[in-house]
């Protein structure tokens, strides 16, 4: 029996620990039932497009660490990516199986993250997200070999990465790589067919493939709602179009898919990350560039997928030593967009589960 009740308001954030960062949300009761969300966001906004108006383009590449900072090797590989096509630089092939490598490795970094913390808002008391920080503090102490930066890492650079890897990197490599497989097959068993996790998270927060693919969501949100969209595949950069791997996608676009698919995609940046160990080429890492560089006037924009989706830079060049215009497209402050959709009419107790499914970034979404 229904019974009315008179709705009620409640402020969750900006300062909360699921939130995943200084997010509010106004969000109004029927009870427990949810029947209105209001997304407030803004609260980490620091100009970043703004301040690359007035930094060289090599200064601009500190600035991306900060945007998806669980992710800062992606975003300094979207932005050196645009760079190099509005000033046509070309690239070494060591150079591009280095930013490959890193890349994939970070993207493992960043999806246990976001399958830790997921675990976390569904209830698990640290265990399995102790797990996922075990194996990514490991990814972290190879980049801190690399540029001595574990998480704002600005390793790549115009033209290449900035330096050599020193010769103890590849046997940790090789270690990593040996090691991490039968670490992410211990988490699945441990959590894929948990009883609570199937029950708090299928068919929790469906996100239709139409409704995905109109509101321009990219990244493993996309994929877990049907669509096998991955800008690796479909417009390949830097040493892409020679690796092989596999898409995974979801079935239902619930929370357990997208849970699952960046789970499955632990498993492909594993396999792209031995292909680059495999055949890594020898050579310079970077095309030699002056520090202070011009590109001619023109525009350029280029894109990767990133851990959470589709991340771009768009640069206007008037000659001059520093963009005139930087805008950028971040995966998170779109795949935000579907938020209050997905959550009506579900409890107050799915809310966490589900936006903790979409695995946003607020560094990225406030940039």
């Amino acid at each position: 029996m229904n019974l009315p009740s008179e709705q009620i308001t409640i402020n969750l954030g900006p300062q909360h620990p699921s939130t995943h960062g200084v997010f509010r949300l106004r969000v109004t009761l029927d009870g427990e039932v949810i029947t209105d969300v209001e997304p407030i966001f803004g609260y980490l906004h620091r100009g970043t497009e703004k301040l690359a108006e007035e930094r060289t383009y090599t200064q601009i590449v500190t600035l991306t660490d900060r945007l998806d900072y669980t992710s800062s090797m992606i975003n300094n590989q979207a932005y050196v990516l645009a760079v190099e096509k509005l000033a046509g630089v070309t690239v070494p092939p060591r150079g591009q199986y280095l930013r490959v490598l890193t890349a994939e490795l970070q993207r493992i970094a960043s999806h246990l993250m976001g399958v830790g913390f997921f675990l976390q808002d569904l209830g698990a008391s640290g265990t399995p997200l102790m797990y996922c920080f075990r194996e990514r503090e490991r990814i972290l102490d190879l980049f801190e070999m690399l540029c001595g930066a574990r998480v704002t890492v600005s390793y790549m650079r115009p033209g290449g990465v900035f330096q050599e890897p020193p010769p103890e990197f590849w046997p940790a490599v090789r270690h990593l790589l040996d090691t991490t497989p039968d670490a992410i097959a211990e988490l699945e068993r441990l959590i894929s067919e948990n009883e609570i996790v199937l029950a708090r998270s299928k068919g929790v927060g469906v996100l239709t493939k139409e409704k995905a693919i109109d509101c321009a969501i990219s990244g493993p949100n996309l994929r877990a709602s049907g669509v096998a969209w991955d800008l690796r595949k479909a417009d390949p950069y830097d040493v892409y179009a020679d690796m092989d791997f596999a898409v995974p996608v979801g079935s239902n676009g619930d929370s357990y898919d997208r849970f699952l698919v960046r789970v499955m995609e632990v498993h492909q940046s594993i396999r792209i990350a031995e292909q680059c160990y495999r055949d890594m080429p020898g050579g310079p890492v970077r095309s030699e560039l002056p520090f202070f560089f011009r590109p001619p006037p023109g525009d350029a924009y280029a894109h990767v997928e990133a851990s959470k989706g589709e991340l771009g830079f768009y640069l206007v060049s008037d000659g001059g030593i520093a963009p005139y215009r930087c805008k950028i497209r971040s995966p998170s402050f779109i795949n935000l967009t579907v938020l209050a959709e997905m959550l009506l009419g579900w409890k107050v107790a799915d809310l966490m589960v589900i936006f903790g499914s979409l695995d946003v970034n607020m560094g990225e979404v406030d940039r």
